[in-house]
């Protein structure tokens, strides 16, 4: 006997859970990444290897996934994942303070913290999109991972904002019970909010319905659409990737911006990806509905905008006194949040596509092309940064030239989008103009 579908309560208790996921992981990617950078003056490189460690380890996603598939139950993988994301976030910031005295030690204890926040996001993101996939209406699917996906961007927009504030005046131990705080109430809101979601029925598969799990990662990777969508995962993620670990290090070298400061330009960035994807939700055409574009063209849309966003960026240091920083960083936030939540969309109208039972090895392929990415974007944005700093002697061209190349693969991005659809954004052109033009010619008789 099959649990019922999930309303919008049970939706919404499932954002809860994607929403304290993200307060842990802005704490590590954003503030913890600055504070090494900035007051603890490591190279950028530093904390991009390790945030890139935490993203490699999510290559298990896919493994995450498929053990969901045969096990049926998801609850535990979520909590269990969430406990290991909150003690390697806490250990994180314990060990960032430990640096200044003990160098080695509070590095190595830094590399286990992220190591284990990318086991736990892993874990638990996974499975908590394969729930949402196995338990939502396919016609809600898109908007369920909608819902979820603004309420994790709620929950970094709160902590950045929060956490921001009460860093200030900042120190190294307020610094760690900043993050104890976070860390703590992270795991107490998701634990209650999954319980007893999912229901007592798991809906396990017969065995001879799952093969092994490489091939059933082959099945998947054979499917046309599943494949184009993976790829522009990758492509789209390495250009976010890039400039997320070091727009809050640009802000303080380049702009002066303190650590409480540049915290909360993260929160303002993030505020612009929650308006971008509230922008998709309301306007975005359905499978079946009506709408301003598919969910492709907002793909397409979204990455175009964000390559304009970062060419405005590369040029915002050379005018530090009269550039519009935070607008800007907003507008790229909006246009973040548009592509992004168009391809989550995609993503969950596409997951039940192909052979049956394969959600979660679906998902955690593409949730494994985004790690993939994100590894690469964070070390060679923070690589090439360190690099050309030191050809050039100047960090300004250092930030300005990695924004222009970041801004130039989003482009790349937005052309490989046109085609994850049923059919191209061309394609869909070619109707739309036809239709204006039998209108016009309509009015004119």
């Amino acid at each position: 006997m099959s649990a019922a579908p999930l309303g919008w309560p049970g939706i919404i208790r499932l954002g809860l859970v994607q929403s304290s996921l993200g307060a842990v992981v802005v704490l590590t990617t954003s503030t913890l990444n600055r504070v090494m950078v900035v007051e603890l003056m490591l190279p950028a490189l530093v904390p991009g290897l390790m945030v890139a460690l935490h993203h490699v380890i999510q290559l298990l996603r896919p493994r995450f996934g498929y053990g969901s598939d045969v096990g049926g139950r998801r609850t535990p993988w979520i909590i269990g994942g969430m406990a290991v994301l909150c003690a390697g976030g806490l250990l994180a910031a314990v060990a960032t303070a430990m640096i200044p005295n003990y160098p080695g030690l509070g590095l190595a204890l830094a590399l286990a913290g992220f190591a284990a926040v990318g086991v736990g996001v892993g874990a638990a993101g996974t499975s908590l999109l394969v729930l949402l996939a196995k338990r939502v209406q396919p016609e809600r699917r898109a908007a369920a991972a909608t819902t979820v996906w603004i309420m994790m961007i709620a929950g970094f927009v709160l902590t950045a904002g929060v956490a921001g504030a009460l860093l200030e005046p900042f120190s190294l131990p307020r610094m760690v019970a900043v993050s104890a705080g976070v860390v703590g109430m992270a795991w107490l809101v998701a634990t209650l909010a999954v319980w007893g979601v999912e229901g007592d029925a798991p809906a396990i598969p017969e065995p001879e319905t799952m093969p092994a799990f490489r091939s059933a990662l082959r099945e998947v990777w054979a499917e046309t659409r599943a494949r184009r969508l993976t790829v522009f995962i990758f492509v789209s993620m390495l250009a976010y990737s890039a400039q997320d670990l070091i727009l809050e290090p640009f802000a303080g070298s380049i702009f002066g911006l303190s650590p409480g400061e540049s915290t909360q330009l993260s929160g303002i960035q993030n505020a612009g990806v929650l308006l971008g994807m509230l922008l998709v939700a309301g306007l975005a055409r359905s499978g079946a509905g009506r709408g301003y574009g598919s969910l492709t063209a907002w793909c397409v849309g979204g990455c175009l905008a964000s390559g304009v966003a970062l060419f405005g960026l590369s040029v915002a240091g050379y005018l530090p006194d009269s550039w519009p920083l935070a607008p800007s960083v907003f507008a790229l936030g909006a246009a973040n949040g548009a592509f992004s939540v168009a391809a989550i969309g995609s993503m969950m109208a596409m997951v039940a596509e192909g052979a049956r039972a394969r959600e979660g090895v679906r998902m955690g392929l593409w949730g494994a092309a985004q790690a993939i990415a994100f590894a690469a974007g964070g070390i060679a944005g923070t690589g090439l940064v360190d690099l050309i700093r030191l050809v050039s002697g100047s960090a300004l061209t250092a930030y300005s030239m990695v924004f222009f190349l970041e801004g130039f693969v989003f482009l790349v991005a937005a052309y490989l989008a046109r085609y994850i659809g049923p059919s191209s954004v061309m394609a869909q052109a070619r109707t739309w103009i036809g239709r204006g033009a039998a209108t016009v010619s309509a009015g004119g008789r």
